[in-house]
């Protein structure tokens, strides 16, 4: 396995346990959510996620559009970016923010099953 890989999928385990540990804050209404680094860090993070996704695109040669499970994980990461951030800030209550980061986390974890199966439906074989 390359070392962008293995970037990437280090990026994805930090990126998707932030999101969790982060939303876990929300609902406990943490104080450490108003951390500086609790909200830069995550941007840093994804940054490397994108960068490392967009480059492995290209040394694979596959590509969205081309490639219908890529063509999934790209239209699911952006409604995971959607759902995410009414999940972490845009929510109007606590309520529709935790629905919201509940719905965010089941999509990431499809764009992950998509990802390992390279099926735009992981779940049938």
């Amino acid at each position: 396995m390359s070392w962008l890989k293995h970037v990437h999928i280090a990026c994805v385990i930090l990126s998707g346990g932030g999101y969790f540990i982060r939303g876990l804050w929300m609902i406990r209404e943490s104080p450490w959510l108003q951390k500086k680094w609790v909200q830069v860090l995550p941007h840093v993070i994804d940054t490397a996620l994108l960068g490392s996704a967009i480059l492995l695109a290209l040394q694979l040669r596959q590509y969205p559009l081309a490639q219908g499970w890529l063509t999934a994980k790209v239209f699911a990461l952006i409604g995971y970016i959607v759902v995410g951030a009414i999940g972490l800030k845009y929510g109007k209550t606590k309520k529709i923010r935790v629905a919201a980061w509940l719905s965010a986390l089941a999509i990431f974890l499809y764009i992950v099953l998509v990802a390992l199966t390279r099926q735009v439906v992981p779940f049938i074989t």
